[in-house]
């Protein structure tokens, strides 16, 4: 993980709550960034008055798309780091899935280069599986992981191949690197575009079937029991692959898993709108008891952690028919605000529970170090305003897309500052 050098953040926040369940801290008081570093004398230090609010342990998202090389018109390292900031997040890992596809070490040099120069936070780069996405040849994991890659995935795309898929297992044993797997049978989903239900049948959209991706999981998982490997499944969108993840760390299966906001807080419903700037995405928004699913199984930790999946697209992009759209929303600025507003101020699940789902266990699914409020560690930090109300979209994004699903809906629930790698990189004007 890297970012640009920047001076040290110092200062003190008084009278917050300080959350960190990872850490066992839950109390009101001061938090003393001196130098970088949590804690220190607090004298001389510009005083933030922190009653009413929350600091918590930054944010870690396993799983963005920041478009470059190739599309840098729709994201870049500098807006997106940007974006994940405002967001609250202190680490973010970015997908292959570009034009070039970061397939071998040239292209995964010049990236950690540009986030050298540009990432307000640490930035982490995912290498492809396989060469150019296209699931036939191994790329050469070793390497692409002594270059600086933090994990593997064809993120896009299924490794269709179980063969493929076995040898990359093989592979990881020796890179030491998590595989990140995009789960979905094509031969199922073939040309869908939302969830194969009742909403999609009214609207005479081609459905996606949730087996082509609990399926896809269950070859998976088995695959990597065989081999004994590491697997993290992205985006979590069925209960019938919540069943298999279940299923597979029960035999003790070295499995993660992911879900995003909107996977958590919306369904197919929604659709009727045929609005695919805010609502079209791989996979798709599902029925009401998959999303109920979800839900529970990111509550009981069978689900590890919340990822955005931020996939920025431009409006010209979207504003086409709902089958032509591309697929993918941007998350970064709401994932916070949107989790706490649907599922904490409802009473479905405790902020420190989330706080723990979007911080140190999203950190855990890539091995990462941990944010964390303890003592003598690096500064990697959110204020949060809890009772704050804002509309979404009213201000411009950080991002250079706006393709948001939750854009119009009122969210409780703000970042006002974040500390990443010991820096301030946002800091909201009150």
């Amino acid at each position: 993980m890297i970012q640009r050098p920047g001076p040290s953040a110092d200062l003190v926040i008084t009278g917050a709550r300080l959350l960190d369940p990872a850490a066992g801290i839950d109390r009101v008081g001061d938090l003393v960034v001196r130098e970088g570093r949590i804690g220190g004398d607090p004298d001389g230090l510009e005083t933030i008055d922190g009653a009413g609010l929350v600091v918590a342990p930054g944010f870690v998202d396993p799983h963005v798309h920041l478009r470059t090389p190739g599309r840098e018109d729709l994201e870049d390292v500098a807006t997106g780091s940007r974006a994940a900031a405002a967001g609250g997040f202190v680490a973010i890992a970015a997908m292959p899935n570009t034009r070039p596809p970061v397939d071998d070490a040239a292209v995964l040099g010049a990236l950690l280069e540009i986030a050298g120069r540009e990432a307000v936070i640490p930035v982490g780069f995912i290498a492809a599986i396989t060469v150019g996405q296209e699931g036939v040849a191994l790329t050469e994991q070793v390497e692409l992981a002594e270059t600086g890659a933090v994990a593997f995935s064809d993120d896009g795309f299924p490794v269709h191949d179980a063969a493929v898929m076995r040898r990359a297992l093989q592979y990881q044993g020796i890179a030491g690197r998590p595989l990140v797997l995009h789960e979905e049978d094509r031969a199922l989903s073939a040309a869908g575009v939302a969830h194969e239900g009742a909403v999609a049948g009214r609207l005479g959209l081609r459905g996606i079937p949730a087996v082509s991706e609990s399926i896809a999981v269950a070859r998976d998982a088995a695959l990597a029991a065989y081999e004994g490997g590491r697997i993290h499944i992205c985006h979590v969108s069925a209960a019938a692959t919540v069943d298999e993840v279940r299923a597979a760390k029960a035999r003790g299966v070295a499995i993660t898993a992911e879900v995003t906001p909107h996977h958590l807080l919306l369904d197919e419903g929604v659709l009727v709108d045929l609005d695919p700037g805010r609502h079209k995405m791989n996979p798709p928004l599902r029925a009401a008891e998959d999303r109920e699913a979800l839900v529970d199984a990111l509550i009981d930790g069978t689900i590890d952690c919340v990822a955005t999946d931020h996939a920025p697209h431009a409006t010209n992009e979207k504003d086409v028919p709902f089958a032509e759209a591309p697929f993918g929303v941007t998350g970064l600025e709401t994932a916070f605000a949107a989790c706490h507003t649907g599922l904490v101020r409802t009473g479905r699940m405790d902020l420190a529970t989330l706080v723990r789902r979007m911080g140190s266990d999203a950190a855990a699914v890539l091995e990462l170090e941990p944010p964390t409020l303890a003592e003598g560690a690096v500064a990697n930090v959110a204020l949060i305003d809890p009772e704050a109300e804002w509309i979404v979209g009213a201000t411009p994004f950080q991002s250079r897309s706006s393709n948001n699903a939750f854009v119009g809906r009122r969210l409780t629930g703000r970042v006002e500052l974040t500390i990443a790698g010991g820096q301030t990189a946002w800091r909201r004007e009150r």
